[in-house]
């Protein structure tokens, strides 16, 4: 699998409270979920800290800014889930994009002091046998 800087949407951004991902990738005004899947490699960068669980969701909308959003997927992971190197199970991109695409993160519980995410497009999920 490889990352490519422009398709990143987090870079080891530090989650220490809810925020919205480093960047927000402009896909267009077509739907990007026909066809081959694009790929959504979204893994813990450092192990988290404190908070209960943290829900992350992928977010489309018309407007850069995302004054009217519209939320696609969501995937709430429990603290213990939360370590360097675990992976999240939304895997590819959802049917629904308007143009623009950015990551939510929301923090349940205590704020962390640690704990960072790597997230972005990618052309193909790397798996092994063993998680198939």
């Amino acid at each position: 699998m490889i990352l490519d800087e422009q398709g990143l949407f987090s870079n080891k951004q530090a989650i220490t409270e809810s925020c919205v991902s480093e960047n927000v990738l402009d896909m267009g005004k077509r739907e990007v979920s026909f066809g081959t899947p694009v790929g959504l490699f979204i893994q813990i960068a450092e192990t988290f800290n404190n908070l209960t669980s943290l829900s992350i969701k992928v977010q489309t909308s018309m407007e850069e800014d995302f004054s009217s959003s519209v939320d696609l997927v969501e995937q709430k992971m429990l603290l213990k889930e939360l370590t360097k190197g675990a992976v999240s199970s939304i895997k590819f991109l959802p049917k629904g994009n308007l143009g623009f695409l950015r990551l939510v993160y929301t923090v349940d519980g205590t704020n962390p002091t640690q704990g960072a995410i790597i997230a972005g497009v990618v052309d193909g999920i790397q798996e092994s046998f063993h998680n198939a």
